[in-house]
């Protein structure tokens, strides 16, 4: 049943979004297929709540039963939009994820924040005259509204993400790599090798074993491991990886606090504040 509600549900998405076309353009729609249609998605919404509480009921949590009834791709992407909105509400009040008491963060947002603010003026720009050039067309200008608001908040999004989700630096001298919200790789201090400072330019011919964070096209921190980690994409594709190349703002100082931690085995001092982002 759950195969089958599954299909049906990949069947009904674009007929509903052929459907909404259709609507938006003035084309006329029999009532009987509309309500056949949306018949199909209540069926469909139906099956899923049955599927849900007999999973329930079955002992798994709801984290399970989501898991068990939603693909991992769809899953991750709707975290990773959570986590866009969530990464906004902290930049407004200075608050950084994941960066623990005796650890060291260090921001990646400074290379891209002009590229990120210029495309957030761009669609600004365009949302505005679109929103003129479709005053005649009051639906259609509504609904185009709402999808360049919603690209505006995404964008700031973006940004937010890297400002407040950094590379941190563990007290044991572990590292955790991130590129905002939707890569977050934890390296065991035991499993790194050596950590130098190796900017590269247009990064992008590595191998299945290298995973490249770039940002504005450059990575400045390479990171050899003595046993591979497992790296997982932003549609969950999982792949082992021995060699890790990211961007750091102040890459020399993360490779030297990196080096200092694992040559004295203690703890860095924290850093203060939020890192900074142009």
């Amino acid at each position: 049943m759950k195969k089958l509600a599954r299909g049906v549900a990949y069947a009904a998405l674009p007929g509903e979004l052929a459907l909404l076309v259709c609507l938006l353009a003035g084309v006329r729609v029999s009532p009987y297929v509309l309500l056949a249609a949306e018949l199909v998605v209540a069926a469909v919404v139906l099956a899923e709540v049955f599927l849900f509480v007999r999973l329930r009921r079955r002992g798994l949590s709801a984290r399970e039963a989501v898991a068990e009834l939603v693909p991992e791709p769809v899953r991750r992407l709707v975290g990773h939009e959570l986590r866009l909105w969530v990464s906004l509400g902290r930049w407004a009040a200075r608050r950084r994820h994941g960066v623990g008491p005796g650890e060291l963060a260090f921001g990646h947002a400074k290379a891209q924040a002009a590229l990120l603010y210029g495309f957030t003026f761009v669609c600004v720009v365009e949302t505005v005259g679109l929103h003129v050039l479709l005053a005649g067309v009051p639906v259609v200008q509504a609904v185009f509204l709402v999808l360049d608001v919603y690209t505006v908040v995404l964008v700031l999004g973006l940004h937010a993400a890297a400002v407040t989700r950094p590379h941190v630096v563990g007290s044991d001298g572990s590292l955790r790599v991130r590129s905002g919200a939707h890569v977050d790789l934890a390296i065991p201090a035991g499993r790194i090798d050596s950590v130098r400072y190796d900017l590269q330019l247009n990064p992008g011919q590595a191998g299945q074993d290298v995973l490249e964070l770039a940002v504005a096209s450059q990575t400045s921190v390479t990171v050899a491991l003595n046993a591979p980690v497992e790296a997982v994409s932003l549609l969950g594709r999982r792949r082992p990886v021995t060699t890790v190349r990211f961007h750091a703002d102040d890459a020399r100082a993360l490779v030297a606090a990196v080096a200092a931690v694992r040559r004295a085995g203690t703890a860095p001092s924290p850093s203060p504040g939020l890192p900074a982002s142009a």
